[in-house]
């Protein structure tokens, strides 16, 4: 059997048990929704950042999903395909994934039925070298003992709303089984290192980044709009895995979701002025959605 193994424990995330446990208890108990969540949630965004930074978010996604259906049988989680330029979807379709918690089973039924649909491929290969996908299974493993996962990349094009529209179809007709879909991205890279300051360098261009930029890509998932992010992200350099966000809400939307849930959203420099005590000229934003 093939086992994809971790490639950024220890640096996005703790490489052993005890702290990869401890520190997704912390992630938990950091934030908590602050509204009503939707009496069934079929799909959420989460940021893929190293924990330290976009943990709790992604946690509220995971954990927000455990409040409304204590039991998911699959998670399909689209990451972002930050080293993979092919231009088809690439699915991990056999075997398991390994993460200082063990190792989770990949659902190798509904793999083969995603990739049946003709919207995507079977690349393992692709998976390799790719964290966005990565950080959020220990939290599936921790929250869902039992759960499996159907990993695919998703680039951002015009393929993956087909692909997040089969997907979607493909669940409804999972009268037995559970699945709920994960989109990872994160938002705005702004500052000198990522080469983009439209708003120049400093404090006025960050919060530009979060209030301004991010939003209209927020704003536009909360819509349900995929074809809207695919644009968005090309236009305004808003979101690196904008493919599995449209992926995602595309899905949502073929499973009767007509507008998505806000749970937080925050950015790299806030996190550091919180937690550090410093700023930074650069800054990458975050948000938890759920749908």
């Amino acid at each position: 059997m093939q086992v994809r193994r971790p490639i950024v424990a220890g640096q996005f995330y703790p490489g052993q048990k005890s702290l990869c446990v401890s520190e997704i208890k912390d992630c938990l108990e950091a934030r908590t929704p602050q509204q009503p969540l939707p009496e069934t949630i079929v799909a959420g965004i989460v940021p893929h950042a190293g924990w330290t930074f976009s943990g709790d978010l992604a946690a509220m996604v995971f954990s927000a999903v455990k409040q409304q259906q204590d039991e998911i049988h699959t998670f399909v989680i689209f990451g972002a395909a930050h080293g993979y330029f092919g231009n088809a979807p690439a699915v991990y379709e056999t075997g398991a994934w390994e993460t200082p918690l063990g190792e989770i089973d990949v659902d190798q039924e509904l793999a083969k039925a995603v990739i049946e649909t003709g919207a995507a491929i079977s690349d393992a290969h692709a998976h390799h070298s790719e964290h966005s996908i990565e950080v959020q299974v220990p939290f599936i493993q921790y929250l869902f003992p039992d759960a499996k996962i159907v990993p695919i990349l998703t680039p951002p094009r015009e393929q993956v709303v087909t692909l997040g529209e089969s997907i979607g179809q493909i669940i409804s007709q999972q009268k037995d089984k559970r699945v709920v879909c994960i989109g990872s991205t994160d938002l705005t890279h702004y500052g000198p290192s990522y080469g983009f300051v439209p708003m120049g360098v400093g404090p006025g261009g960050v919060e530009w980044a979060g209030k301004v930029n991010d939003q209209k890509f927020i704003d536009l998932a909360l819509k349900l709009d995929a074809e809207g992010l695919l644009k968005s992200a090309a236009e305004n350099c808003n979101a690196c895995g904008a493919g599995a966000a449209a992926a995602t809400v595309a899905a949502a939307k073929a499973l009767g979701k007509t507008k998505g849930l806000l749970l937080a959203q925050t950015n790299s420099n806030e996190v550091m002025l919180q937690k550090m005590g410093s700023a930074s000229r650069d800054s990458v934003g975050y948000a938890a959605i759920v749908f």
